[in-house]
C-alpha cells in the first residue's frame, strides 16, 4: 500500500508539471484522474491542500529556469578589488510589474476563495470552462492571424499591460479556467507575442502559487502523517522535474506554431469531464 501510495503522487506530480503550464486546465486534469486513481490512505483536507501546495514545485522550476531574470541583485567589482552588489533595474521594474499583475486575483481571491470552492469546484463548471476558453483560444488565434503584436519583448511590456493581464489571471480562480490559458488569452488579445504572453504567466505564478499555497496551508495546519508528508514531497520534487521540461518545451514550441492545438484539446478534454460526470452520477 506504502509503495502504491508513493507512485500516485509522482503520476499527479507529472500530471501537474504538464498542465500548469500548458494552457489546458491542471484542474481539469486533477479531477479526472481523482476518479481513476485517488488516494486511500489521507484525509479529504488533506487531498485538497495537496492539489495547491504540489504547484510550489512547478513554481520552483520558473524559479530555476528564470533566475537571471528574476534575481534582483547583482555583484560587481570595484577598481578596488572590492565585491559590491548593485541592484538590476530591469529585474526590479519585472517584479513590480508581476506585483500590479498579482494584484487583481490576489484580491479576489482573498475574498471569494471559500465560496469558489464551495459552489465552483465541480465538474460541470471545469467542463463548461474547459470547452468555453477552448473556443476563444481557437477565434482568438483566427483574429490575430494577420495582426502583429504591439509589444514583443518583455520589458516593452508596460504597467497598465501587466494589470489587465492580470485580469484575466482572475478569471482562473474559476476551476477549469487554466491560469496560464486565461493569462496568455490576456496578453496575446490586448497585443502581446506568444513568447511574450508565456513568459509573463510564468513569472505571474510565483507570487499566485505561493499566495494559495501558503493559504492552503494555514488551513490545513501542519498536522501532517508520516505518509501524507512523503507523499507531498514526492508529488513537488516530480513536479518540479517535470516543469523543467514543459517550459523548456513550450518555450520553442510557440517560436513556430499557434495555440489552436490547445484549444482543441480543450474542448474534447471539456467533453470528457462532462462524460465522467455524467457516468459517475
Amino acid at each position: 500500500m506504502y509503495i502504491i501510495e508513493v507512485l500516485k503522487s509522482i503520476l499527479f506530480g507529472i500530471v501537474e508539471g504538464i498542465t500548469e503550464w500548458l494552457p489546458i486546465s491542471s484542474t481539469g486534469h486533477m479531477i479526472l484522474l481523482e476518479q481513476i486513481c485517488s488516494f486511500k490512505s489521507v484525509s479529504p483536507e488533506f487531498f485538497e491542500m495537496f492539489l495547491v501546495v504540489i504547484q510550489l514545485g512547478a513554481i520552483f522550476a520558473v524559479i530555476v529556469m528564470f533566475w537571471n531574470k528574476l534575481w534582483p541583485f547583482k555583484t560587481i567589482t570595484t577598481q578596488e578589488g572590492k565585491k559590491d552588489i548593485k541592484l538590476r533595474m530591469a529585474s526590479i521594474n519585472l517584479w513590480l510589474k508581476v506585483l500590479v499583475g498579482s494584484i487583481p486575483a490576489g484580491v479576489l481571491g482573498l475574498i471569494f476563495d471559500d465560496l469558489l470552492d464551495k459552489y465552483l469546484y465541480n465538474h460541470i463548471t471545469v467542463a463548461i470552462t474547459l470547452i468555453v476558453y477552448g473556443v476563444l483560444f481557437i477565434v482568438i488565434e483566427h483574429v490575430n492571424k494577420k495582426r502583429k503584436p504591439r509589444v514583443k519583448k518583455l520589458t516593452e511590456l508596460s504597467y497598465k499591460d501587466a494589470f489587465l493581464i492580470g485580469l484575466f489571471q482572475a478569471l482562473s480562480l474559476i476551476p477549469g479556467t487554466s491560469r496560464s490559458g486565461s493569462t496568455i488569452l490576456g496578453g496575446i488579445t490586448i497585443g502581446t507575442s506568444r513568447r511574450v504572453a508565456s513568459e509573463f504567466t510564468f513569472f505571474l505564478a510565483v507570487p499566485a502559487m505561493l499566495g494559495a499555497s501558503f493559504l492552503k496551508i494555514l488551513k490545513f495546519g501542519f498536522a501532517f502523517s508520516a505518509m501524507e508528508f512523503v507523499i507531498l514531497i514526492n508529488g513537488m520534487i516530480t513536479a518540479f522535474t517535470v516543469s523543467l521540461l514543459v517550459i523548456k518545451f513550450l518555450m520553442d514550441f510557440i517560436k513556430k506554431h499557434n495555440f489552436n492545438i490547445f484549444g482543441i484539446y480543450r474542448i474534447i478534454l471539456g467533453a470528457i469531464v462532462l462524460i465522467s460526470f455524467i457516468v459517475s452520477r
